[in-house]
């Protein structure tokens, strides 16, 4: 399974979502320029992170985009699953699959298993996580700023 652009772009913009939570709302234009992502793009991917309550956006001044929730509270699975769909090595793992010959298919079993522990790793793992990550990472490396993924 590769992450495609939109998971990790999507993720490196939820990550600037929730260094400024609590502190102020953010425009497309800001976590663009700060990500050196393109903002046509962002708004697609933005477009998808608010219809599955991930962020809230408001317009006009003092608009902007904010986390919904704080980030302990929202995991790496849910942002890329909002992004990417199911996290599966094989749609006859997905919850809606309809496949006939799971019950007997040598491979099935090892498909579940990747797809289990994915999911595991990426909900196990929180924005606020990537926060202290990211802060232990400058701790260590102080002269390494505005290093991007």
């Amino acid at each position: 399974m590769i992450i495609s652009t939109r998971g990790r772009y999507g993720l490196r913009a939820m990550f600037e979502l929730a260094k400024a939570y609590g502190n102020s709302r953010m425009s497309i234009r800001q976590i663009a320029e700060r990500q050196r992502l393109s903002e046509t793009y962002l708004e697609q991917i933005f477009a998808l992170l608010k219809k599955s309550g991930l962020i809230i956006g408001m317009r006009g001044a003092g608009g902007g985009y904010s986390l919904a929730r704080p980030p302990h509270e929202i995991s790496v699975g849910s942002v890329l699953t909002a992004l990417e769909g199911e996290l599966a090595p094989a749609d006859c793992v997905c919850e809606d699959s309809d496949c006939e010959n799971a019950h007997i298919c040598c491979a099935y079993a090892v498909y579940k298993r990747i797809y289990e522990g994915i999911s595991a790793v990426v909900n196990g793992i929180s924005l606020q996580d990537m926060l202290d990550d990211d802060n232990r990472l400058a701790e260590q490396n102080p002269q390494a700023t505005n290093v991007r993924c």
